[in-house]
Order: structure tokens, then C-alpha cells, then sequence
């Protein structure tokens, strides 16, 4: 089949851009605002987008509830920092339950019952209960085009000042895919986690 972006013209019950573009890593976004409240936010459109300097990228799309920018925007806009928490599959309820979509103020920490860390460099809290925290300056905030004018497109990019990982995820110097278990947005309400791993060995 072929159907045309702009016009959506598939005739599937379901669009299915996401279920062609997978697996998609998870960003736990975790941000402080300015007066101090938390947030914990999990975003699909995220990925890693350089490695000297380590930089990462995360869009929020879509408005708050209460309206205006979302609080991984916001507060990211406000202090200048955030931090990306590895969802693996041991929270993945977790993970979901800081999805909802609750009014301003509400701690999505204690809403999915998890644990706030101080970081080290930020101050924006980062998850205990996760393996891998990046802690992150923020870089730029770019709007990007849509085509809902119900909807609203946002990039944080962010430069990777600091990394936790935790020690038992590290064998003979190398930190295991099949440890950390990390889970990734498929398409629709669907998810994968990572437990096996293979080599390939880049030609010379």
C-alpha cells in the first residue's frame, strides 16, 4: 500500500506512521519547576543525536491539559535542565502510570509510587528506581510545524552533562543491553522490551 502524509488517505482504522518507525527508545523526562514542583514524563519521540558532545532530543507534543505548554517543556524552558531516567521493563507499570494526564502540581513521582534522587549537577530530581539517569543541560526549545492546529510540535535538545549507571548492569566494561532490559514504543498501545542482544562486526 501507499497512502500520502498530508491527506491520510491509508483507510486503516488506525494511522500507521508509529508502526512503521520501531522500536522508538522511551525518554523518562524528569524536570523540576521553577518553584520547586517535580515532573515525570514519558516521551517515545526521543532518542540519543550525538556523542561528542552526548546530546539527546525529546519532543513534548500537544498541549497540558490545563492548557499552555507541557511541564517537561515548561520547567525545562524555566531552568534550563532535565534529566532522562532508563524506563526498563521492572517499571513498566510505572512508566505508564506517569503517562496520565493530571492537573499542574500533581508529583507524577508519587502518583506512580517512585523514588526521587538528587542529581548531581541539575536539579531536576532523577529516578532511583532507574539504572541509567542522564542528567542534561537544555540546549535549545525549537517549535516545529504541524499539521493540527489543535497540536502544538516541540524539540528540547539537550546537552548530557552527567551519567548514572548503576554498577550491576556493567559486565567486563560494557554496559548490558540484556540487563537493563530497556523497554520501546512500537505502534499503537504496543511495547518491546530488550533481552537479547547480538554482534555484528562493521566491516573494515
Amino acid at each position: 500500500m501507499f497512502y500520502r502524509c498530508d491527506v491520510n488517505d491509508h483507510g486503516l482504522p488506525y494511522n500507521p506512521f508509529k508502526a512503521c518507525v520501531i522500536p522508538r527508545p522511551i525518554g523518562w523526562i524528569s524536570t523540576v519547576s521553577a518553584d520547586g514542583v517535580p515532573n515525570l514524563s514519558p516521551f517515545s519521540f526521543f532518542n540519543a543525536i550525538n556523542e561528542r558532545p552526548p546530546m539527546v532530543m525529546y519532543c513534548p507534543n500537544g498541549e497540558h491539559r490545563d492548557g499552555g505548554e507541557k511541564d517537561s517543556v515548561k520547567n525545562a524552558r524555566e531552568t534550563g535542565e532535565f534529566v532522562v531516567n532508563l524506563a526498563s521493563y521492572d517499571q513498566r507499570d510505572a512508566m505508564n502510570a506517569s503517562a496520565a494526564s493530571v492537573p499542574r502540581g500533581v508529583d507524577e513521582f508519587e502518583l506512580a509510587g517512585l523514588t526521587k534522587e538528587p542529581s548531581t549537577l541539575v536539579r531536576a530530581p532523577r529516578l532511583k528506581e532507574s539504572p541509567v539517569n542522564l542528567e542534561c543541560a537544555v540546549l535549545d526549545i525549537l517549535e516545529l510545524p504541524t499539521s493540527d492546529d489543535k497540536k502544538s510540535g516541540r524539540m528540547v535538545l539537550g546537552r548530557v552533562l552527567g551519567i548514572h549507571i548503576r554498577d550491576e548492569v556493567i559486565v567486563d566494561g560494557m554496559v548490558r543491553a540484556e540487563l537493563l532490559r530497556p523497554l520501546s514504543r512500537l505502534g499503537y498501545m504496543d511495547y518491546a522490551v530488550t533481552d537479547s542482544v547480538f554482534q555484528l562486526e562493521r566491516p573494515k
